[in-house]
């Protein structure tokens, strides 16, 4: 085995996020050129020193101009990022908003939850290009898939959420012969994770196309069904959810935090979307037969950022600098 290498299981791999990516960038690069060559404005919002954040900050850049999208970063105070995105939403040369979270993490807003949450309601939903408002989170746990009655135009959904379900289908885990919405009937999933920004519309996501979805906070186990949350039984522990579970979703924000591979069943799924790496993949992939992982989604999340800026760009063109959408009316 080559230095570097890595010892591989029976039919185990290791999926790169550039592959997924790929398809979604040249359909993107493609629908630009259909423009123009000229496509919709993305602005983000840095109002922080977090390491990660400007990190996503960059690839966001790279990404926007290898596929010919136009963005521009502006940092700003905290204090005065509410008043920035406010402004933002009634620019018509923006088409698109994101803000590189955290911002005040946990702090408390006057307005209920949390000061981040507020401010990702502050997004007009005609601009929210990461579909983390109210309007679009609604809709996600509603299951609603389009903004209009006439169901012409769907809904954005959050970035790193549906990166994880485009690795799922790139890995064929979805089952393309049922109909939409019924494509993970039968298979069982764990998210470690239950943030309002991943692991929550996750097991929503997989829970809305049919799954049965354990999700796992730091202090509880919760049950995902389609329209339904409820505690998991006494019975149940996270590593009697892992062992039974087709697709494992890791999202700890911690770098101590490690899954123990050997819980891991034989041909799952494992995708970490944490920042740090949530399970030896050294160990896994060597010792876990017929496992596929995903170590990171960065690259799939900004190819739906941009994915969401097209569709937000088709929906709302008309629209985009009026205000709260013009005379556009969301359902």
């Amino acid at each position: 085995m080559a230095e570097g290498q890595l010892e591989l299981a029976p039919g185990a791999r290791k999926v790169l996020a550039d592959e997924v990516a790929a398809p979604f960038r040249a359909e993107i690069r493609e629908a630009v050129s259909k423009l123009g060559g000229k496509g919709p404005k993305l602005v983000g919002f840095l109002a922080q020193s977090d390491p990660a954040a400007r990190k996503y900050a960059e690839w966001t850049a790279k990404a926007f101009a290898a596929d010919n999208l136009n963005f521009e970063l502006r940092e700003v105070e905290e204090g005065l990022l509410e008043e920035a995105l406010e402004k933002a939403n009634c620019e018509p040369e923006v088409h698109g908003i994101m803000i590189y979270y955290p911002v005040f993490g946990q702090r408390p807003s006057f307005h209920g939850g949390s000061h981040d949450d507020y401010l990702r309601d502050t997004v007009s939903p005609f601009k929210d290009a990461e579909g983390l408002g109210h309007y679009y989170r609604r809709a996600l746990y509603k299951n609603r898939r389009f903004v209009d009655a006439a169901a012409s135009k769907k809904c954005c959904l959050p970035c790193t959420p549906l990166a994880v379900v485009k690795c799922l289908e790139h890995l064929q885990v979805y089952d393309q012969h049922l109909p939409e919405g019924e494509r993970m009937t039968g298979k069982t999933a764990v998210v470690i994770n239950r943030s309002e920004v991943v692991g929550r519309p996750v097991a929503a996501l997989l829970a809305n196309d049919g799954a049965k979805v354990y999700s796992v906070d730091i202090d509880s186990l919760h049950i995902f069904t389609r329209g339904r949350l409820v505690p998991a039984t006494d019975g149940n522990s996270v590593e009697a959810a892992v062992r039974q579970s087709d697709i494992v979703i890791l999202g700890v924000p911690s770098e101590k935090y490690k899954l123990d591979p050997t819980w891991v069943k034989e041909g799952a799924v494992v995708i970490n979307v944490a920042s740090h790496k949530n399970v030896d993949e050294k160990l896994l992939l060597a010792t876990r037969p017929g496992v596929r992982y995903v170590g990171q989604v960065g690259k799939v999340t900004v190819a739906m950022l941009e994915r969401n800026l097209l569709r937000l760009y088709a929906n709302f063109q008309d629209e985009v600098g009026k205000g709260e959408g013009g005379h556009f009316n969301l359902v």
